[in-house]
């Protein structure tokens, strides 16, 4: 007991003494850590190949090409891609034509990973008109306003959606997704490459 009294009375000493001391040990502990400074983004220029195949047979093959910054995994950087049409689709005698939107949907983003790759996280979405089929529609025609049959071509549509991860070096490609279509047998192909923007 003597001595933990005379140890706090030599700490009370040392303190009076030298007060801008111990305020300064203070104000080191309780400075902020210093934050690392922020990554700077990698650009990078990423094409996803499209392709469809009707057994060996190489029908369709479509590239899309598009930049996306890559930053750290708590900065992610967003590029969006969309292209298509418009296809107009009869709704019925009161309703009349409704369109719809058909093409490909492309959403990535990117991050850099420790060890050099870059991770790209991307959802494909890609819809077509396949062929058309004839509806029966009722057609008023004539003063009468009689009801006689009618035909409209109603477009089929088909698609495709993917969402994948995958990781990639510069320079590198992958083939990350391969799918059948059930009705048509057809098969389609995604194909992912990355190259760093210099």
């Amino acid at each position: 007991m003597k001595r933990t009294g005379t140890a706090l009375l030599a700490f009370a000493i040392l303190a009076m003494a030298n007060p801008p001391l111990i305020r300064g040990q203070a104000a080191a502990e309780d400075k902020p850590k210093a934050e690392a400074p922020a990554q700077k983004p990698t650009p990078l220029k990423v094409q996803v190949l499209w392709t469809e195949y009707d057994g060996d047979k190489k029908v369709k093959s479509l590239p899309y090409i598009f930049s996306v910054d890559a930053g750290s995994k708590r900065d992610y950087q967003f590029s969006k891609l969309r292209v298509g049409s418009k296809i107009p689709v009869y709704t019925g005698k009161d309703s009349g034509m409704q369109y719809i939107d058909v093409g490909t949907n492309i959403d990535c983003r990117a991050s850099q990973n420790d060890g050099g790759s870059f991770r790209l996280e991307l959802v494909v979405e890609r819809s077509w008109v396949e062929s058309e089929v004839l509806v029966p529609v009722a057609k008023i025609s004539g003063d009468d306003k009689s009801d006689s049959p009618g035909q409209f071509k109603e477009p089929i549509i088909r698609q495709f959606k993917t969402e994948m991860a995958v990781s990639l070096h510069d320079g590198q490609n992958t083939e990350s997704t391969v799918a059948t279509d059930p009705l048509s047998g057809r098969v389609s192909k995604l194909e992912i490459t990355l190259s760093v923007l210099k």
